[in-house]
């Protein structure tokens, strides 16, 4: 991990002040694995097991885009890992290294590092994941953060979002909606409170949107049972459309059947057309995914053996990509099928 300086070659340059101390003290104790020689080197060498293939993610989160500036450096370290993570489960596979981009505004200090380091420090400690590797720079526009996530399938079993058929039963685990409501209570202070919402539950929507929970305990399940699968990153209706035009299939997804947290279930009763907007305001990082009909209940249980909540939400008929909102086995408008747009 190195920062480079404009109009030098990366090597060449003279090194900011302390960097070597930086990457010693903050991030040298994170490389725990031997291909990573403690950071000393300009590339790690990793070795996946044999019979395993590598499944590789990256995710690049800014200041006050993604997360906001005057978050914990705990949580944001967390964030910028756990999204990653939550990339690796939809696939079935289990983490194992990652290297991370870091680009540091002018104002950064030991102290926020050392936060910083400890938040990723306690979520490798988590999901039994190590840093193997990665650069530091300065950057003129704001806290960024890029992170690969490395993970590990035996070979040929990685699922894709490709792979459903008519006749397959759509899945989400966990709840939906949580973290959209939270930023907006973020943007919006005193929103939840005009709604009713108590303390606690103010809390539990603030804080699935400041950590995201990646399911890495599905990740067996998913391997075994999902013949497509993504994680929910955009929102619900706008992911579900990624998945039907990958697997060539339309996805029917009934409202009713929507996993909602208590909270969310409030917010509902006060304002219905909200609570649609938060369904699909992203930021879930749950898992999306379809399984054949004969596995759902091998499914269930293996899920449930997880600890893992999965709610049936719809079905994959023939089609060509289209997500049909149903309630009570009607259309609604495909105007409510918000997600979230990067660009």
């Amino acid at each position: 991990m190195g920062e480079e300086r404009p109009g030098t070659a990366k090597g060449l340059e003279h090194e900011r002040p302390g960097e070597f101390d930086l990457i010693r003290t903050y991030f040298a104790p994170l490389a725990s694995d031997p291909g990573s020689l403690g950071l000393t080197d300009d590339a790690s060498v990793y070795h996946p097991r044999p019979g395993y293939e590598l499944v590789l993610t990256k995710d690049m989160l800014a200041a006050n885009v993604h997360f906001f500036s005057d978050d914990p450096p705990e949580a944001i370290a967390a964030k910028a890992l756990r999204v990653n993570l939550s990339d690796l489960a939809a696939k079935g596979a289990v983490p194992r290294a990652y290297l991370l981009g870091l680009g540091l505004s002018d104002d950064w200090t030991a102290q926020w590092l050392e936060r910083f380091a400890c938040g990723l420090s306690g979520d490798q400690a988590a999901f039994d994941v190590t840093l193997v590797g990665g650069d530091t720079i300065r950057s003129g526009s704001g806290l960024q953060i890029s992170i690969t996530a490395i993970g590990e399938v035996p070979d040929g079993t990685a699922v894709r979002r490709s792979g459903g058929a008519a006749g397959h039963v759509l899945y989400v685990s966990g709840t939906l909606g949580d973290a959209a409501a939270g930023l907006k209570e973020r943007l919006d202070p005193g929103f939840l409170n005009n709604l009713g919402l108590t303390d606690d539950d103010q809390k539990h929507l603030l804080h699935r949107y400041l950590l995201p929970q990646p399911r890495v305990a599905l990740t067996g399940s998913i391997r075994s049972f999902a013949s497509a699968s993504m994680d929910i990153s955009d929102g619900i209706f706008a992911d579900a459309r990624h998945l039907a035009k990958a697997s060539g299939v339309d996805l029917e997804i009934e409202i009713g059947a929507l996993p909602l947290s208590p909270a969310l279930r409030k917010i509902q009763g006060a304002d219905k057309d909200l609570a649609m907007v938060c369904l699909g305001g992203g930021d879930d990082y749950e898992i999306l995914c379809l399984v054949p009909s004969d596995a759902t209940e091998a499914f269930e249980a293996s899920a449930a053996d997880a600890s893992i909540a999965v709610s049936r939400v719809g079905t994959a008929v023939a089609g060509e990509g289209a997500v049909r909102l149903l309630q009570d086995g009607q259309p609604l408008d495909e105007g409510q099928l918000h997600g979230f747009r990067h660009f």
